[in-house]
């Protein structure tokens, strides 16, 4: 396996940026669930990357890096509760990996780095969606994630073409060893 580390980034350089950009670009291009629908172009993707990146610098979110042997292989992103009654938790947002690297463990990587991040970061539980019809809830269940709701037609692919949301949960404890 190639060297895997995962960290969180509290600041995105232009170069982090277009990483990113390109990441998303093609995570998605190749079918990733990640909150478009392909086909799209780095300019249909960098208006949300910059939201994320401003919500970054204002420390309401966390950018949480996958590098493979030193190159971007993936990120996530830990949207942080600004309510004093739910700082206990976060929701896990664009878990992705590129198309590249797909197929060699790196998902459980990055998702097992996201939850160190978390549990350092002083939380407790984290939420995510999945799209419904993607079977990505078995993937994150072994990560401890329940399902505790479904929004029937929240996701709109195209006309004709809504999918369920699936919300899942997952208490933080000890690492996995």
């Amino acid at each position: 396996m190639p060297s895997a580390v995962v960290t969180a980034v509290d600041a995105v350089d232009a170069r982090l940026r277009e990483e990113l950009l390109a990441c998303w670009t093609d995570v998605t291009n190749a079918g990733g669930a990640v909150g478009f629908v392909p086909p799209v172009t780095p300019d249909d993707v960098a208006p949300v990357l910059d939201a994320v990146v401003g919500r970054v610098a204002l420390g309401r979110e966390r950018l949480v890096v996958l590098r493979v042997d030193g190159e971007l292989g993936g990120f996530a992103v830990l949207s942080l509760s600004m309510s004093p009654l739910r700082r206990h938790w976060a929701t896990v947002l664009r878990v992705q990996v590129h198309p590249r690297l797909q197929g060699r463990g790196l998902g459980r990587v990055l998702v097992s780095g996201v939850h160190e991040v978390a549990r350092a970061s002083g939380l407790e539980m984290l939420h995510l969606t999945v799209r419904g019809g993607s079977g990505l809830e078995r993937f994150y269940a072994r990560f401890g994630y329940r399902e505790f709701g479904r929004m029937p037609g929240a996701i709109r692919l195209a006309p004709g073409d809504d999918r369920e949301e699936i919300h899942l949960v997952a208490r933080l404890g000890e690492p996995a060893s």
